[in-house]
């Protein structure tokens, strides 16, 4: 079992051209010696069984990619789209897609809203025009729609 371990995983090697001491390391821009690399194992994959058993598993691994599809691009823009499903989400706009079901979390609203206007002010003067433009739509629709719940008597 250890061999099989083995050939899992991956090898970190630090590639920096200066010691911690500051000190230029021999080589330049060669890789560094190998005693100074780290061996990462990766955890096994969970069995079927295991992921039949956990509901929020058996979703992750549904929604995971397909081999024919590539996987889906990383941008500011689409991680700031998944934040505001999530704030969507706990305002009760749209189901869980684990139970299926609209639930109302105003404190999970609340904070997926502050997150957003952190990103706001950590990227201030480094987004362009139309991820500047999709922050501020998007802020202030889910900031509209916390208000309104909020003031609900029965919320």
């Amino acid at each position: 079992m250890e061999d099989q371990d083995d050939k899992r995983g991956f090898k970190v090697q630090d590639r920096r051209r200066f010691s911690s001491e500051g000190e230029a390391k021999e080589g330049g821009d060669a890789p560094a010696a190998s005693d100074d690399a780290l061996e990462i194992k990766s955890k096994p994959a969970a069995s079927a069984a295991e992921t039949a058993s956990k509901p929020e598993a058996a979703a992750h691994h549904a929604a995971s990619h397909h081999p024919s599809e590539p996987p889906p691009e990383l941008t500011f823009a689409a991680f700031l789209w998944s934040l505001s499903e999530q704030a969507l989400a706990a305002l009760g706009e749209i189901p869980d897609p684990v139970s299926g079901h609209a639930m109302r979390d105003l404190v999970m609203a609340q904070q997926m809203i502050d997150i957003i206007i952190m990103l706001r002010e950590k990227t201030r003067g480094n987004l362009d025009a139309e991820e500047q433009a999709m922050l501020k739509e998007i802020l202030s629709g889910l900031q509209m729609k916390y208000v309104e719940l909020a003031r609900q008597p029965n919320r």
